[in-house]
């Protein structure tokens, strides 16, 4: 084969290797190929490509039986710059740490992918210290979406990275954060699936964070079933996904501001992704959450995230403020400004909000919205203007950072057709309902792609 490719399910490339249809050093070289292509994104995707390790690795993978049972044997994968790697420094697509000590050992998520027999090809760049939703980095460069690449188009934040060394075959499965959905804003804006899984089921340790209340890890990869296989390594937990019939299935359309302002083809692409389910039997209602409104008020001053990554950035700050990018030195001085009683307010009404959504997610099996309400902007109008960068991110981030403040479960799959814009469609559940969530995706995934829709990973390999 000549190149790793998103319309290949990760089922199909396990398959492919047991099988010895392929070795895991021709799927490697292949990324490595993708990765080092001087007229392609790696420059970009990348903060470090691991060539000697990746090789070293791919060969004893090929070594291994497949009685071995490991479910990610000889699979290339990709880390985001904010994981431990043993050995190296930990940037978090930043030039501030350069002279941080390199990490002692290997982060647990990326411990838990070697483990598995996965070959790790690169760390992956993302918005420095994983603060924004849109994926700019002006010290390493950024990945622009694959949709339409000769407009230069953003891929989203904050696991920018993540997202294109998938979708443009330099690994078949990445690993990101989502703090407030950096993991399925890119997702979504490169035509990707993205699970945001609930906070504590993934390990933390050895992940560099943003908010601690808020970050969780997951994957970016090309179906449901692929970013189910990925969680169940990086979770250690067993989800034992079945095809599901989408008739009865009960998916709650979010109203109030989820829905406001939203781009003509991002609205004609989710209703039709809503006709095409209804079409099928499903069920689809209007719910309401009252509490909704309340969500928006407690980002003031940036709210959670911005308090717990000023406290963690201070000292940071006042050594190599100058150093930082400075849109996200903004946004994280801004949590210099909540004070302690505030924050404790903060938390308090976090507690209470969920509290009061659980009944709303028990009425249906998961809610349904636009993953973001724009097409990806252009990198260039966003780099020009402050303006126009704040007002954008602040766009991305509405929708998903509802279900971070929520401490819920989410996904987001593609919901345009073919050639078209990537847009995304977000389905949530209340926090630890992740396999249901999976169960659920999988069979609005079927109807989608079914329907027509551009899902990646129906191709057998």
């Amino acid at each position: 084969m000549k190149r790793v490719s998103p319309a290949y399910s990760l089922k199909a490339y396990r398959e492919a290797l047991d099988e010895g249809r392929v070795t895991s050093r021709e799927l490697v070289e292949a990324c490595l190929e993708a990765a080092l292509d001087r007229e392609g994104e790696g420059a970009h995707v990348f903060t470090k490509v691991f060539e000697s390790t990746a090789r070293a690795e791919a060969e004893a993978a090929d070594y291994l039986p497949v009685s071995a049972g490991l479910p990610l044997r000889g699979v290339p994968v990709t880390v985001k710059d904010l994981f431990d790697v043993e050995g190296q420094v930990t940037r978090a697509g930043s030039v501030v740490l350069n002279d941080a000590p390199p990490a002692a050992s290997d982060a647990a998520v990326v411990r838990r992918l070697r483990d598995a027999g996965a070959v790790v090809v690169g760390r992956t760049n993302m918005t420095e210290f994983a603060f924004s939703g849109l994926g700019l980095n002006p010290h390493y460069g950024t990945p622009r979406t694959p949709y339409a690449r000769e407009e230069g188009r953003i891929s989203g934040g904050s696991s920018s990275g993540s997202a294109v060394s998938v979708s443009d075959g330099m690994a078949v499965a990445a690993v990101g954060s989502d703090t407030g959905g950096s993991i399925r804003i890119p997702a979504a804006l490169c035509g990707l699936t993205g699970f945001k899984p609930t906070a504590r089921r993934v390990s933390m340790q050895g992940v560099l964070p943003l908010s601690p209340s808020l970050d969780s890890i997951g994957p970016i990869a090309a179906t449901v079933a692929c970013c189910a296989a990925m969680d169940e390594v990086l979770s250690g937990e067993t989800h034992a996904l079945q095809q599901e019939d989408a008739a009865g299935l009960r998916l709650g359309v979010l109203q109030g501001y989820v829905l406001d302002g939203l781009e003509s083809h991002v609205a004609t692409s989710f209703d039709a992704a809503l006709d095409a389910l209804s079409h099928a039997g499903v069920k689809v209602s209007a719910v309401r959450f009252d509490a909704l409104d309340e969500i928006p008020q407690c980002y003031r001053y940036g709210g959670i995230a911005a308090a717990e990554s000023y406290a963690w950035h201070r000292e940071l700050i006042a050594r190599a403020g100058d150093r930082y990018d400075p849109r996200v030195l903004t946004r994280i001085v801004r949590g210099g400004e909540i004070s302690d009683s505030e924050y404790r307010d903060l938390l308090d009404a976090r507690r209470r909000i969920i509290a009061g959504a659980e009944k709303v997610f028990a009425m249906v099996d998961a809610w349904v919205m636009p993953t973001v309400p724009r097409v990806a902007p252009l990198v260039a109008e966003l780099e020009r203007s402050d303006e126009a960068y704040f007002d954008a991110n602040g766009a991305m981030l509405r929708n998903t950072l509802v279900f971070n403040f929520l401490d819920a479960c989410s996904l987001s799959m593609p919901c345009h057709r073919q050639g078209e814009a990537p847009v995304g469609l977000m389905l949530s559940a209340r926090g630890d309902d992740d396999a249901r969530l999976l169960q659920v995706s999988l069979a609005v995934e079927r109807v989608l792609a079914e329907a027509g829709f551009a899902i990646q990973g129906q191709v057998s390999f």
